[in-house]
């Protein structure tokens, strides 16, 4: 699969490079980014600069797709498409670097890649999946807010550097509106009561 480049209002999504490394090893020593992703913790420099080729190879596998996202000339986060089957699934993911959270972006962005991963011309995919650790209420928001439908917990599901842990799962198919859903787990107080398993 050739790598593509989507834009949105205020982001170009592309292929990360060598310039990147310094601001995506910055962006990974965030508590918050390890603690909700599957990046190594402790990040270290390397990280980075084994990423940035992986990407790419990732691509002409078609086993992922991953985007940096970019406002301007700062890298925002990185967002793809993982677990691509073949069989039309696929997992939407993403991280936001601390510098630019509180603006949206990630919202933004998933809905472009979204809508590429369900284009006939893009990903051709039927269902999107959505995972988190159980705790995660801004990914959870974001994903709510793109129509994902909340499917529920799946206990002791998330292996990240903390070990294992609770996920909520959701998920949005080619033919669901993207009307913004509502979540138990988000309308109630839950998420603040729900902790790490």
């Amino acid at each position: 699969m050739q790598p593509v480049i989507l834009r949105t209002e205020r982001l170009e999504l592309s292929l990360p490079t060598a310039d990147d490394v310094d601001s995506i090893f910055d962006a990974c020593q965030d508590a918050d980014t390890q603690r909700y992703t599957t990046v190594p913790s402790p990040y270290e420099r390397r990280h980075a600069e084994e990423f940035v080729p992986r990407v790419a190879a990732d691509w002409e596998s078609g086993a992922h797709v991953t985007w940096a996202m970019r406002e301007g000339d700062v890298l925002a986060g990185m967002i793809g498409l993982y677990r691509l089957s073949g069989r039309g699934d696929g997992e939407l993911g993403y991280w936001v670097s601390p510098w630019s959270r509180g603006k949206g972006l990630v919202s933004e962005a998933s809905r472009a890649v979204v809508e590429w991963g369900f284009s006939p011309e893009g990903g051709r995919l039927t269902r999107i999946e959505w995972n988190a650790v159980v705790g995660n209420i801004a990914s959870a928001r974001a994903a709510r807010t793109l129509g994902f439908r909340y499917e529920g917990l799946r206990r002791q599901a998330l292996t990240g550097s903390a070990g294992r842990d609770d996920g909520w799962a959701a998920a949005l198919l080619a033919s669901d509106d993207r009307t913004p859903q509502r979540w138990a787990v988000l309308d109630d107080g839950a998420a603040a009561r729900v902790g790490r398993a």
